[in-house]
């Protein structure tokens, strides 16, 4: 509790004093991640399923966002220039003339808050189910979430009348008629973001406290023996499965809301092996760890862009190799092997125990014993 209220203490106030609108975004945009770090936590760190494809649940959750975006700003008004009226722009370049059905629900924003975390995790359990109930896992499941992850983005982009295709889902303006593009609406829905993620790193905790997470420790480590203990190991394989899905999906949708666009740039390969470099340098075993592991590695990003634009790539790889051959616990493994040891003795001390008086009277025979 000390440490996620140190975290909140940072992200609610220290950052929002120090930083100016602008980098403020920045750090927004890198916080959306941080759920896809904190689904793989439970989900590699805990039960040992490695999953290569999170980005398509990131994108599943951000695209179900934008489409409701998209359909409040291509109101008849807004698109009286077009020669369909009342449909996004995209359509109307690839003379689609009527409103696809898949499209109509995501008109109401109650439907879409519920999309976006049950498409995800339905995907999830779809894939889970045809994966675990056959015992696939290991390698081969992290490449075939890595196969759905390119499968899924050939699709978007060869989409493009229903989807927007490489351009994506862009030109989002308002939310219930709230502009979001505005520096305060971005500010706020910065502090939306940070709640949002304070309030799934508690539900991390209570999983990994429970007896749920004893249970997928237990899987990760010898899982022959937990099914021989009469657990349905696949069940719950499939849980946490669906479960890191569905916090990667709220990412998703918070990134549409704060960035402004949805492309497939974010659905592929590339931005899934990312995410999970996040959560290596971090720490795959800490929740906390993860988060910071995600705000440093898109804080070095964006200033390795900035000023060395053609290192980064290397920067990343570098980096990617240290944590495998040199800190494999990422941050959290640092600071508990090397920090830690070196604060608690400086506590304990602070801390001195209070003596306790000598008992008066003869002593009962009970405590004699």
């Amino acid at each position: 509790m000390i440490g996620i209220a140190l975290l909140a203490l940072l992200l609610v106030v220290v950052l929002p004093l120090a930083l100016d609108n602008f980098r403020l975004q920045f750090v927004g945009k890198y916080l959306t991640y941080a759920f896809v770090a904190l689904g793989l936590v439970l989900c590699w760190g805990y039960a040992g399923i490695l999953s290569l494809g999170q980005g398509v649940f990131f994108g599943l959750g951000g695209y179900c966002m934008a489409m409701y975006l998209k359909l409040e700003a291509s109101s008849v008004e807004n698109t009286k220039i077009q020669s369909t009226p009342g449909i996004p722009d995209f359509m109307d370049w690839n003379q689609i003339t009527a409103l696809p059905w898949f499209w109509e629900p995501f008109r109401s924003f109650g439907f879409t808050t519920i999309a976006v975390i049950v498409v995800p995790a339905l995907f999830a359990l779809i894939v889970g189910f045809a994966m675990f109930k056959r015992r696939v896992g290991g390698v081969y499941f992290a490449i075939i979430t890595q196969a759905l992850a390119a499968i899924l983005t050939i699709l978007i982009i060869g989409q493009q009348g229903y989807t927007g295709g490489i351009n994506g889902i862009t030109d989002l303006r308002t939310l219930h008629g709230w502009d979001i593009r505005t520096d305060s609406a971005k500010t706020i829905l910065y502090f939306v973001c940070v709640g949002l993620l304070l309030t799934c790193i508690l539900l991390a905790y209570y999983v990994k406290s429970s007896k749920l997470g004893r249970i997928l420790v237990a899987m990760r480590d010898k899982e022959d023996r937990v099914r021989f203990s009469g657990y349905d190991v696949s069940s719950f394989k499939i849980f946490v499965f669906c479960l890191a899905a569905s916090l990667s999906a709220i990412g998703g949708a918070m990134f549409t809301l704060q960035v402004g666009f949805m492309s497939p740039s974010f659905v592929g390969i590339v931005p899934s092996i990312e995410m999970v470099i996040y959560t290596a340098v971090g720490g795959r075993l800490s929740i906390l760890g993860a988060i910071y592991g995600t705000l440093l590695v898109n804080w070095a990003k964006t200033s390795f862009s900035e000023s060395f634009p053609e290192l980064w790539l290397f920067g990343l790889g570098g980096l990617f190799i240290a944590v495998v051959l040199i800190f494999p616990n990422g941050i959290a493994g640092l600071w508990q092997s090397y920090v830690a040891p070196r604060l608690g003795p400086l506590f304990s001390a602070s801390v001195k125990p209070r003596a306790t008086p000598p008992a008066s009277g003869p002593v009962a025979p009970a405590a004699a014993e």
